[in-house]
């Protein structure tokens, strides 16, 4: 029986084999989460009801959807740093977070609009309302929407500062948790190896 080359774990191809196809099917199975998350939170966005909408009650979810933002992309972060693959949930973090984000705004605005008659420069229906939070949030600004009163001016403003946030420090703290992630990768092997028998050989070339 031939012996295997000295410096070389057998099998030692086959292991990066394994792990690119795992890594081509992580990439999938994120690529259809994130599609599907955004998908879902959109669509319920269009299909929650909303009657009856008050001040209070915009403020109310307002203040509420912001929390849960918050509180979604702190739960990521978590996850990134676990994953096996932190680059590709990062993404997922990033595009849930973003579409949750939007979603809230434009449903205080959609509600804002009415409660208070006049507040935006045309009646906002819920995809107006979408795409207000949208340029609002690519600071397009085409003008053909404009928040005329001062509680949909202080809506827009915050949503404004939100996405400064956004970009800068969510963005930070998405980067730092990606690092983290990579450099716990290599314990997670040596970890996932010894529960097997010991520890994984170094492919040498």
């Amino acid at each position: 029986m031939p012996e295997s080359a000295p410096g070389r774990a057998p099998g030692g191809p086959f292991r990066r084999a394994g792990r690119f196809r795992g890594g081509r099917r992580s990439a999938l199975g994120a690529l259809l989460r994130t599609g599907l998350v955004g998908t879902c939170v959109v669509t319920a966005y269009y299909l929650l009801p909303m009657a009856g909408p008050t001040t209070v009650r915009t403020a109310a979810l307002l203040v509420g959807g912001l929390l849960a933002v918050l509180l979604v992309f702190a739960w990521e972060v978590r996850t990134i740093m676990r994953s096996p693959y932190p680059r590709l949930r990062a993404v997922e973090a990033l595009v849930t977070t973003l579409a949750l984000f939007l979603v809230v705004f434009a449903s205080a605005y959609h509600l804002l609009e009415y409660s208070s008659p006049g507040s935006f420069s045309e009646p906002l229906t819920r995809t107006d309302a979408l795409y207000f939070a949208l340029t609002t949030l690519a600071t397009v600004g085409y003008g053909d929407i404009v928040a005329r009163s001062q509680a949909g001016r202080a809506v827009a403003m915050l949503q404004m500062t939100g996405g400064l946030l956004f970009a800068g420090v969510a963005v930070r703290i998405l980067t730092e948790a990606i690092r983290k992630g990579l450099r716990q990768q290599p314990d997670r092997r040596a970890a996932g190896a010894g529960r097997h028998g010991g520890s994984e050989p170094e492919d040498r070339p």
